[in-house]
């Protein structure tokens, strides 16, 4: 039924590649399926203005999508002069996403901030960017801890997110672009490795759906982040 074939409650093959790149305290490229992303970690040691003196570490983050990530090529935002309103909604759900697995008491007055560069989109690319930022995040934190900069681990939980919806008429978990693109409801579901929420964005986008619908949504998006945690500890052990 799917168009990938895959089970309804079966993920796209899932891969993390840990230090990608050579001068990021922490990097990794996430592969769900044929959606790619690049995230890179950045410590310094500064903190925003509305935070400075307050002995309280900061966790942010930065979305992007290269020209040619989709079918056709989209313009730099750079050449526009601004972002995009997806852009920008985009990261600073990656930024609450991460910090909410973050005890920014142990972190320490110092920001990192966490870039996700869209190589190759197919659907769920800010799920792979929140699941993968993680695990930059986590490898960060590593070198923190092993220099003593650090001496409580600050990150209590993983963080990880997958897309669920209900595509011809059926729930399924992490949809690719063929299913996202006509999906009738269409989810994405952030959660904590242990399955506490951080947030639910949901919608219907063309057909409403039940109480009962959404808790099929939500057993498939326990299923899926468990599966993602597991490769994120894997990845980082």
């Amino acid at each position: 039924m799917r168009p990938s074939g895959r089970n309804l409650d079966e993920m796209r093959a899932v891969s993390i590649e840990t230090g990608f790149t050579k001068h990021a305290e922490g990097s990794c490229l996430i592969k769900m399926g044929d959606t790619h992303v690049l995230c890179t970690a950045t410590i310094e040691d500064r903190v925003p203005p509305f935070i400075k003196g307050s002995g309280l570490g900061w966790v942010t983050a930065e979305y992007g999508m290269l020209p040619r990530a989709t079918n056709t090529r989209m313009r730099r935002e750079a050449a526009s002069g601004k972002q995009g309103g997806r852009t920008v909604e985009i990261q600073r759900l990656i930024g609450r996403a991460l910090r909410a697995g973050v005890d920014r008491v142990a972190l320490g007055e110092r920001q990192i901030t966490v870039d996700c560069d869209v190589i190759q989109a197919d659907g769920g690319t800010r799920c792979a960017s929140i699941t993968g930022g993680w695990v930059a995040l986590r490898l960060a934190v590593n070198k923190l801890m092993k220099a003593g900069d650090v001496i409580s681990d600050p990150l209590v939980d993983p963080v990880a997110a997958v897309s669920c919806g209900i595509y011809a008429g059926q729930p399924v978990l992490d949809l690719d672009y063929p299913e996202d693109s006509e999906a009738g409801v269409d989810g994405n579901f952030i959660m904590t490795g242990s399955g506490k929420l951080i947030e639910v964005q949901m919608s219907a986008e063309g057909s409403v759906f039940s109480r009962a619908q959404m808790d099929q949504l939500m057993d498939l998006a326990e299923k899926g982040v468990g599966e993602l945690a597991t490769a994120q500890k894997a990845a980082t052990a």
